[in-house]
């Protein structure tokens, strides 16, 4: 590793990754400077990283950036501008080599002296390690770090031998209980368990509830309680769909089981029952980035989903969502998958409160887009349903259902007149991170805020 150079990573351990933050310490020890990071995402843990950014050690970050990082770069300490892209994005844009990856450092929980590698077996399982593919790929050095060096061939090979240039064998690689965050539990709140039954109801009345129906689940509290109930309706009409994707969890776990779904596609596990699933079931499948939302390739995943329920910071009355930013302006969430699940899913269905800590959740416009509204076709909140204007159809189906439907208008203009309209960023001129949309194109831009 050299001054200059572009390191990368995966996010498979979550909040629980240690190799990063070894690995740019080691940089800094050796004296090397303006390193660009490219990991799929950051968490809270690297929060050391900033004193990096502040040295010269790191002066970008390409990838998302959950946290106390985010939030440090959006007080604008970073030379550069950050750049977010969706899951999909990330594996386009090195495919086409528009980010070449000088290293690729790859924590892998199993792996044998060659470097084929995977992440469901060994001491500490972490998943696929499905994002690190096309690094293994293009990157001009791929190193393979392992805690559990085994005999050769180690298989499943996620990461194939005939892409690694070197095996390094580590104590300590990362935590597992670092993968299941803040996000992945499911709501206790009655206001957002009767977000998560309406949306239920809304897939019962869309007309895709059928036999071979295939969703895909968001990972936020509410999403998590949607496939729990969507579960259980699933039984209670004798409906077996086609697949379901997550990220991986117990509850889309339990729908498989329950053959309920002919498989599950994966490319990521939220808890040690969707990593077990993967050692043991063959009909639970993991699949890479390209597969699943790749915009040059040849075929997604998403564009076969009926239906796919996920998350926003906001939604304004044009069903712009924002995932990146709060209202503060503050750069605390990735993109993950959400622009192309949005993008390719037949239904898309937002869940959110009206009021999220007394701040308006609905609005007239996001703080940052980061999926446009035309992709967004229903917005699910506790005290009612939007439904796009472009959707005519989807609004008949639902009149029919007798579900309580409002104008998003309106849910915008309750939420102020209950918590009054948010104040707007205080921001400088200064552009502190670039939002990319799914075909590389720029969607959104991140002002530094004001300290």
């Amino acid at each position: 590793v050299k001054d200059g150079m572009t390191i990368s990573f995966h996010h498979a351990f979550r909040n629980g990754d240690v190799l990063l933050n070894r690995v740019v310490d080691l940089c800094a020890e050796f004296r090397i400077k303006n390193l660009r990071l490219f990991p799929s995402a950051m968490f809270p843990c690297h929060e050391p990283v900033i004193e990096h950014i502040k040295k010269g050690v790191v002066n970008r970050i390409e990838g998302s950036m959950n946290g106390p990082v985010g939030e440090a770069v959006s007080h604008g300490i970073m030379d550069y501008p950050g750049v977010l892209r969706s899951h999909g994005n990330r594996y386009r844009t090195v495919e086409a080599g528009e980010v070449h990856i000088d290293v690729a450092f790859i924590a892998a929980p199993t792996a044998d002296e060659y470097g084929n590698a995977n992440g469901i077996y060994g001491p500490t399982p972490c998943g696929p390690l499905i994002y690190s593919k096309v690094d293994s790929l293009y990157a001009d050095r791929v190193i393979v770090v392992t805690n559990n060096l085994v005999d050769y061939p180690a298989f499943p090979m996620t990461i194939s031998q005939t892409d690694v240039d070197h095996v390094v064998i580590e104590d300590n690689i990362g935590d597992t209980k670092g993968i299941l965050s803040g996000t992945l539990r499911i709501t206790r709140s009655p206001r957002r368990l009767k977000i998560a039954r309406t949306v239920v109801d809304v897939i019962r009345a869309s007309g895709c509830f059928k036999d071979g129906f295939n969703f895909q689940a968001g990972a936020g509290g509410i999403s998590l309680a949607v496939t729990k109930y969507l579960g259980e309706a699933m039984e209670e009409e004798d409906i077996v769909g086609g697949f379901g994707m997550g990220g991986g969890t117990k509850y889309l776990v339990d729908i498989l089981k329950k053959g309920r779904v002919r498989c599950l596609l994966e490319g990521q596990c939220f808890d040690e029952e969707a990593i077990k699933s993967l050692r043991e079931n063959p009909r639970h499948v993991i699949v890479d980035p390209s597969f699943y939302a790749n915009y040059n390739s040849r075929g997604n995943a998403i564009y076969k989903e009926d239906v796919a329920f996920l998350g926003a910071t906001e939604v304004d009355t044009k069903f712009n969502v924002n995932v990146n930013t709060h209202s503060d302006g503050l750069l605390l969430h990735g993109i993950g998958g959400h622009q192309d699940v949005a993008s390719g899913a037949k239904i898309c269905i937002i869940t959110a409160p009206l009021l999220r800590d007394r701040i308006p959740v609905i609005v007239k416009d996001v703080t940052t887009v980061t999926a446009p509204g035309e992709t967004i076709d229903v917005v699910v909140t506790d005290v009612g349903i939007a439904v796009n204007p472009r959707r005519k159809d989807l609004l008949e189906k639902l009149k029919a259902a007798d579900l309580d439907l409002r104008d998003i208008k309106e849910l915008q203009e309750e939420a102020y007149d209950i918590a009054g309209e948010p104040e707007k960023p205080k921001t400088t001129d200064k552009i502190i991170a670039v939002i990319q949309y799914r075909d590389g194109s720029v969607i959104d831009i991140v002002k530094e805020v004001k300290e």
